[in-house]
């Protein structure tokens, strides 16, 4: 595997991302992660981001945002044509519990989308966590480096469109619609080991 290129982010923040494919592939590290971690716990974070790129989870990021908005689009497409479908065709009400049922159905199949995506998403880091510390030969090290960055992971200019990226979730919201897993539980699954 080609080594990926490497870059610093001036952030305080304790945060780092990879993107690419083996061979064409970056990792950046946020300059508040290189002060406050120790070398053991920076090569867990590395490690986890190179895994990231040997998994191919950027490839598999894009093609289910992809898909997930061709659900959406889909859903809105089907929205629109059964309402304005609909106007003067001068049916009776056998149609209208058709209607509804397609109504339910475009309306929940875009959040059933987003759902999947998240559980990917999660399932996505906790795969990085283990192939990480395999790439190192020491889970304590990236287990060590996740609790120092529990609670200090916010970077100034990350965005619902980055923070699937990065090794924990830059926004300051978590639970059922983070893309990542509780660093608490990523923690104990690394000790484990």
């Amino acid at each position: 595997m080609v080594a990926p290129k490497a870059f610093i982010i001036e952030d305080t923040g304790l945060n780092a991302f990879a993107v690419g494919k083996p061979g064409s592939s970056a990792v950046a590290v946020t300059t508040g992660l290189l002060a406050k971690l120790n070398r053991a716990e920076l090569e867990g974070v590395v490690a986890h981001e190179v895994s990231h790129i040997k998994n191919y989870d950027s490839r598999l990021g894009a093609l289910i945002v992809v898909m997930v908005g061709l659900i959406a689009l889909l859903s809105e497409l089907g929205l629109r044509s059964a309402f304005w479908g609909r106007r003067g065709s001068g049916r009776g009400g056998g149609g209208a519990m058709v209607l509804l049922i397609g109504l339910a159905i475009m309306v929940l199949a875009p959040i059933a989308a987003q759902a999947v995506r998240l559980a990917i998403s999660r399932q996505r880091e906790y795969l990085a966590d283990a192939t990480g510390a395999q790439l190192t030969r020491y889970p304590e090290g990236l287990a060590s480096a996740l609790e120092k960055i529990k609670g200090n992971a916010n970077v100034a200019r990350a965005s619902d469109a980055t923070a699937p990226l990065y090794i924990a979730n830059p926004l300051s919201f978590s639970g059922f619609f983070s893309t990542h897993p509780p660093i608490d539980e990523r923690i104990r699954r690394l000790r484990a080991m």
